[in-house]
Parts: C-alpha cells; structure tokens; sequence
C-alpha cells in the first residue's frame, strides 16, 4: 500500500506519518526530513534548498524529485510507503507518477489534512524543537518539563526560522497557491480522501483509518 499524506504547514502531517507508517508497516518519506538533513551536511543541494525553506518558499521540482525517486529506489518493490508532504503540486504529481511507473508503482490514496490558517498559526508559533536530538515540543499543547531545556537529552529548544508567525503566514499562502491544482488532480483521478486536520490527533487519526480501510485493498 502507497499513499500520499498532504496538508499545510501545521496540518499534522509528521505527527499522523508516524502512527500510519507503525500501524502499517511502510517506508516514511518526508521531503521536510531529507531536505534538513541536506540543509545539516552543509550539501551543495542543502545550501540551495535552505535559501528557499528560510523564506517560507517551495524548494524547486527538480531538486525534491531527485531525492523522493531516491528514497524509494532505496528499499524493495513489495514494501509500502507514506509519501509525507510531496507532492506540492501538479507537475510534481506527474513527475512522480512518472517514476513511479518505471518501477511498477502506483499510489493507492492521498489523504489530504484540511486545517484552518488559526489552527496552523497556533501550532507552528508554539513549536520548539531540540537542537541535539530534534525532539519536537509545543509550547501549549506538549510543553517541555523545563522551558527551553529537551526532556530527552537535556539539550536547548529553539524555534525554527520558518516557525514564526510571519513567515508561517506567507507559507501559508504560498502552500494555497501552489497545490490548488494538485487536490482537484487527485479528485479526478478519485484518489483522494478529505479529512478534518483541525480536531486532536487521535480524532483525525480515527477518520484516516476509515479513510484508508474503505479506499485500500
């Protein structure tokens, strides 16, 4: 099984992979992920990419493609993955599509996590995030035990450049523009599965599941 798992910046999208790819066995691929670490080695790729995510803008197609069509020619043709966050847009979809088939692949669902921009400000303003083992908190809804300090390792949280209100904004609004067309896409090829990204995790969790269990083989 195969599925595609969109959303806005704060939709929830990590916290959902995590339970989805455990409940059923699939391969994570997180563009956010594999760009960060890019962006950490200090790779010719990660430089480029961290001048786009440090403004709230999309990395460009042709540097994201690469390194999805990597990731999943990395492990063998029967097991599944969740695709986290990619594609952003319809030439993505293609592309991906694209790849896919020379592999034999195809995508069973896309789950898209619908959220309202209040919702969105509120998640990724609060969120903080450890500098040694990248432990992530909230400020409101899982605070560390001591402010600024990792329960896990002790280490010192920090809010990330793309995390603040301004530039979650103009992510928001960039993310509108660019996948507008890609959720009519999916629509018309019945792939895909709205679901509430506002309610609590375990609420919009228990709607993907049936999402999924109704729409997969």
């Amino acid at each position: 099984m195969n599925i595609i798992l969109l959303g806005a910046p704060g939709a929830g999208k990590g916290t959902q992979a995590e339970t989805l790819v455990k409940d059923f066995n699939l391969k994570h691929i997180s563009t956010g992920d594999i760009l960060r670490e890019e962006v950490k080695k200090g790779s010719p790729v990660g430089l480029e990419a961290k001048e786009y995510m440090d403004k709230g803008l999309l990395v460009p197609d042709e540097v994201v493609i690469k390194l999805v069509a990597g990731a999943i020619s990395g492990f063998g043709s029967r097991q599944g993955f969740l695709l986290d966050g990619f594609p952003r847009n319809e030439n993505q979809a293609k592309m991906l599509e694209e790849k896919l088939c020379l592999v034999n692949r195809s995508i069973n669902r896309v789950i898209y996590l619908k959220v309202s921009k209040e919702v969105v400000i509120s998640r990724l303003s609060g969120r903080r995030i450890c500098k040694d083992c990248g432990a992530v908190y909230h400020l409101k809804n899982i605070p560390p035990k001591k402010e600024g300090i990792c329960d896990k390792c002790s280490g010192v949280l920090y809010q990330r450049e793309d995390d603040s209100e301004k530039t979650v904004l103009n992510r928001l609004e960039v993310y509108k523009k660019e996948t507008g067309g890609l959720i009519n896409y999916y629509k018309d090829k019945n792939l895909l599965s709205e679901v509430d990204g506002d309610l609590a995790q375990e609420g919009t969790y228990a709607l993907m599941l049936k999402e999924i269990n109704n729409n997969c083989e």
